[in-house]
């Protein structure tokens, strides 16, 4: 992540088991890396982290987080937020993709760029509907469904 100058926190991306991520990938200053999970991290050489592969990896997820942020309807923005962690993150479950990343409303709207009220509510509304399942704290399961959506 890194931060505006009155304070906006700007996340730059999310990363899992296997993923590179670091500095000498970001122009950003500051920058700060933080974990919402237990992680095992390896120091690489810049020589020898920096293929090909981990910069197309880093550019489609930020083209990923863009497209998802460009959304006009925050509840299509989330949902398709979510549909990513579950594509990404998520582990498959009777009831359908189980996200357990310690997300917080508050790092959901960070990551939209939306207010956690707003966060919380499109959640509770999406729960009503069916669309999602709320465990314990900061864990979701987002059921099997298909979402259609159209604009006039």
């Amino acid at each position: 992540m890194t931060w505006l100058e009155d304070s906006t926190i700007v996340t730059l991306g999310l990363w899992g088991p296997g993923d590179v991520v670091g500095k000498p990938l970001s122009k950003c200053d500051p920058y700060q890396i933080e974990c919402l999970t237990k992680v095992e991290a390896t120091l690489l050489s810049v020589d020898r982290g920096l293929n090909r592969d981990v910069l197309l990896y880093h550019l489609q997820q930020a083209e990923d987080l863009a497209l998802i942020r460009a959304g006009k309807r925050v509840e299509l923005m989330l949902y398709q937020l979510l549909t990513w962690l579950a594509k990404k993150f998520g582990s498959e479950v009777d009831q359908g993709h189980l996200i357990d990343l310690g997300l917080t409303h508050q790092d959901i709207a960070e990551l939209l760029g939306i207010t956690r009220v707003t966060v919380t509510r499109a959640l509770g509304n999406f729960e009503q509907q069916g669309l999602i399942q709320r465990l314990s704290i900061h864990r979701i399961i987002l059921q099997d469904s298909q979402v259609w959506h159209y604009e006039i």
